[in-house]
């Protein structure tokens, strides 16, 4: 696996990707393939985690709507807002671990 350091590059080249992070760290790392190579981009930046719920975005978008689906039309404001929307359903989730 290779690690690229532009996250354009990075962005081009994913189809399918993994996402996991270290709270202790603090380090985001983000493992993609187009299922030829493997790629990683690892960061502690929190601006890179934005970067990453576009990604993220555009993945679903692609995922529903298929390959004609308009990935301009993609980003994370919107989704918040439709979280702002849903809030106060469900159950709270509590990590045991980080209180």
């Amino acid at each position: 696996m290779v690690y690229v350091d532009s996250w354009d590059e990075f962005v081009e080249r994913s189809t399918r990707y993994v996402m996991k992070y270290w709270h202790c760290e603090g380090k985001l790392v983000l493992k993609v393939t187009d299922d030829r190579e493997c790629l990683k981009f690892k960061t502690d930046q929190a601006q890179d985690a934005k970067k990453m719920e576009k990604l993220n975005n555009i993945l679903f978008a692609l995922m529903i709507r298929g390959p004609d689906a308009d990935i301009n039309e993609v980003s994370g404001k919107e989704q918040a807002e439709q979280q702002q929307s849903k809030k106060g359903r469900g159950r709270r989730q509590y990590c045991l671990s980080c209180s």
